[in-house]
């Protein structure tokens, strides 16, 4: 070796010492090369600090021994090609212990990889970087990969090497920012972080950004994992290609999982939740986040680990098995997915790097004040391809049905909750957040392209528009949109007295004038049983018979009215109590006769709407759609007619009046029979049993209108099904 090359190689050593070489690899491993004589020989080398002796055994059995040249590294040579070895290491009097040697490996990803993930467009990010069990160059172990642009140098720390990094140090990948390594023999159930070098030479302590497992909190390390679970689900898979959502009933069943029922995890809720579900009637089950996140308190909404389940309930294959099941059983899943902000915790992606890496680095666009958490760069391209590829993630991954995006309206508008000088204009010195529309644009058309039948609904509380419009036709591409307008109006409406309520009608009717703007789903969620607003029953007036009575004529109004439907758990059954993550429902409600009931109407309401073509086929059509009632209005008698494209009718009648109405007429919209197919005053559901002896008669006298005498009971909402007859009973029942 000459001066010169002598030079360079102790420059090298001692950076690879110091944790400062960009490229260990380029050092250390196997490294041909020809002798004088032209003939070629191979340089092993190998860094072990305080060993006693190195050697490097080869797959027959032969052995080399290396000898110590300077900052922990041995070297020899070994005459021919090279030829795969693994390192046997001896410290103080211990016997020697053989491992593989990362450093003879080849790297994991390759070229392709590496450019999709700086254009932001591999939709397979979770399978390049993370952590990956894998044989490579004939050695099991763990490849390794993870994007650090603004490192000067990146370590694998965990249990296998006692969280001291020295021996395990990554390789850049080059200009993009990615650094990776294999190493041999690393087991499943591994725990590890990463270990930063900052720009400014400080060490800093990193999870897994791609983790697909994680500890349990309070613990932040990341797991190695590898999923085993075989899905049973090809039939509704297969169904769920070949369907559009818009145009079927949905009845969502909100879940948070920890508190449902105590202390049950994801295989162990699975027969009570599927039990529950189907007695309810409900088609989706949606869950709260179930994406990694170190304070429960948050309930999911600050995620740390994008691509790992929440370990606290138990494995991601524990999850697999969860929602496979609700498939068989044929109940839909919805997850919950908050890619408008993330937690400052020090171990995850605040700062990831030593910059402002994740996060936008101006803190009028990167940081929420309101909620204390740091804000995408989604202008970024491989932030927005990190968060679209954990999108199609859990679409394909875990097979769920759809993605509910929370605090849209957060990501759309670069003044949400800031104050006068507090943000910056957009390039044509608008509010409007242009990254982040193109973002939400992106992942839309994208989820629905590869995983045809999903759902990605907007969880979007202003008038931005065109948020279920296609993005072809400058829309966000949303699939649904929660009408907050209308759970705020009718909720205002319904917690008046009975006696106020005819002076505030259009708090009810409003949402009719642009129902069908978009698509929407009509929630009452959890954000409306918490902080100080009380369960759903108790914001009913009157006693605990008026409250349940209430209750019933609000829900199926909402289910009657356009739209898809959402309620929180424990509501289907009066839960009295303001919910709290912190302990499970009230069930011994359950134990009282009239929570029962409520259950029991609950679940008639489901199975009722899902058998009425009417009530859902055509909820985004306004011409399926007409208020009833005109031209003498009753103010709490609220009445309108839902149609399917089959010549299906169902009329929805609603006294939201504390007193019943008798010989009440209505103009309907058929001459004929109209069978009561819902009355919440029923005696089975806890009414009074007031009503029309199941069935209506609407007669139409000199070419007049088509008008019928019913019983409205008090609060109560009736539905009626057109039945056509041959001819009109000559008996009308009123």
């Amino acid at each position: 070796m000459s001066q010169v090359e002598q030079t360079t190689a102790s420059g090298d050593w001692a950076a690879i010492a110091a944790a400062e070489h960009h490229d260990p690899h380029s050092v250390l491993g196997a490294h041909p090369r020809s002798d004088a004589a032209g003939r070629t020989i191979t340089v092993i080398r190998a860094r072990r600090p305080l060993a006693r002796s190195v050697e490097a055994v080869f797959d027959d059995g032969s052995r080399i021994p290396l000898s110590h040249v300077a900052h922990g590294i041995w070297e020899a040579e070994h005459a021919g090609p090279a030829l795969r070895y693994r390192i046997a290491t001896a410290y103080g009097e211990d016997e020697p212990s053989v491992a593989g040697d990362p450093y003879r490996h080849s790297p994991a990803l390759g070229e392709i990889d590496l450019h999709l993930i700086g254009e932001g467009r591999h939709e397979r990010l979770w399978q390049v970087l993370g952590a990956h069990p894998r044989s490579l160059d004939g050695e099991q172990g763990v490849a390794f990969a993870v994007w650090a642009p603004n490192a000067t140098a990146v370590r694998v720390v965990g249990d296998h090497n006692g969280w001291n990094g020295e021996t395990h140090a990554m390789r850049s990948m080059g200009g993009g920012g990615v650094w990776e390594l294999f190493i041999p023999d690393l087991p499943v159930g591994a725990t590890y972080k990463y270990q930063i070098r900052t720009r400014s030479g400080q060490w800093i302590l990193k999870a897994d950004p791609m983790a697909l497992s994680a500890e349990t909190p309070p613990a932040t390390a990341s797991v190695v994992t590898a999923s085993g679970h075989v899905w049973a689900d090809g039939a509704w898979m297969t169904r769920r290609a070949a369907t559009h959502a818009v145009a079927q009933p949905l009845s969502i069943y909100e879940v948070h999982l920890g508190s449902w029922r105590g202390g049950l995890g994801y295989r162990e809720i699975a027969d009570p939740l599927i039990a529950h579900v189907t007695e309810a009637g409900f088609t989706h089950v949606e869950f709260m986040p179930l994406a990694e996140h170190p304070f429960g308190g948050s309930w999911g909404y600050q995620v740390s680990g994008y691509y790992a389940p929440t370990s606290r309930y138990g494995s991601p294959d524990d999850l697999r098995y969860l929602i496979d099941r609700l498939h068989q059983a044929g109940i839909g899943v919805i997850m919950d997915w908050v890619p408008g902000h993330f937690p400052k915790d020090a171990f995850a992606l605040a700062r990831f790097d030593g910059q402002p890496l994740y996060e936008h680095p101006d803190p009028r666009r990167g940081e929420h004040q309101d909620w204390g958490t740091l804000i995408f760069d989604y202008g970024r391209n491989e932030v927005r391809g990190f968060l679209v590829a954990n999108a199609l993630y859990w679409l394909e991954e875990f097979h769920v049905d759809g993605l509910r995006v929370d605090a849209v309206a957060s990501m759309l508008y670069l003044d949400y909750s800031r104050k006068a000088g507090e943000w910056e204009p957009n390039i044509h010195g608008g509010r409007e957040n242009l990254e982040a529309i193109r973002f939400l644009q992106e992942v839309n058309a994208t989820a629905y392209r590869l995983h045809p039948g999903i759902m990605m609904i907007a969880e979007e509380s202003t008038s931005f528009p065109g948020v279920t419009a296609p993005t072809d036709h400058a829309g966000l591409g949303f699939g649904f949109k929660w009408n907050m307008g209308w759970m705020n109006d009718s909720l205002q409406y319904i917690e008046r007295d009975p006696m106020y309520r005819s002076h505030h009608e259009g708090e009810m009717t409003f949402s009719f004038v642009y129902a069908f703007g978009e698509n929407y789903l009509l929630p009452i969620s959890h954000d409306e049983v918490v902080h100080g607003k009380g369960s759903l029953l108790s914001k009913m007036p009157g006693d605990h018979w008026h409250k349940l009575a209430n209750l019933r004529a609000y829900l199926a109004y909402m289910w009657g009215h356009p739209g898809k439907k959402l309620l929180f758990m424990g509501q289907e059954f009066g839960q009295l109590a303001e919910w709290s993550e912190g302990r499970e429902l009230d069930w011994w409600l359950l134990d009282q006769p009239s929570h029962a009931q409520l259950q029991s109407f609950v679940s008639a309401l489901n199975h009722t709407y899902r058998a009425q073509a009417p009530l859902w086929e055509r909820d985004n059509d306004g011409s399926s759609f007409s208020r009833l009632g005109a031209p003498h209005w009753e103010p709490t008698v609220i009445a309108f007619e839902r149609r399917d494209a089959h010549g299906g009718r169902v009329v929805v009648v609603s006294n939201f009046a504390g007193v019943e109405r008798t010989g009440h007429r209505l103009v309907l919209p058929r001459e004929g029979v109209w069978q009561e197919i819902l009355n919440t005053d029923a005696a089975d559901h806890g009414g009074r049993g007031s009503g029309n002896l199941g069935m209506v008669i609407a007669r139409a006298d000199d070419d007049g209108p088509a008008t019928a005498t019913l019983t409205l009971p008090a609060l109560s909402t009736l539905w009626l099904r057109y039945q056509p007859e041959p001819h009109v009973p000559t008996v009308s029942h009123g």
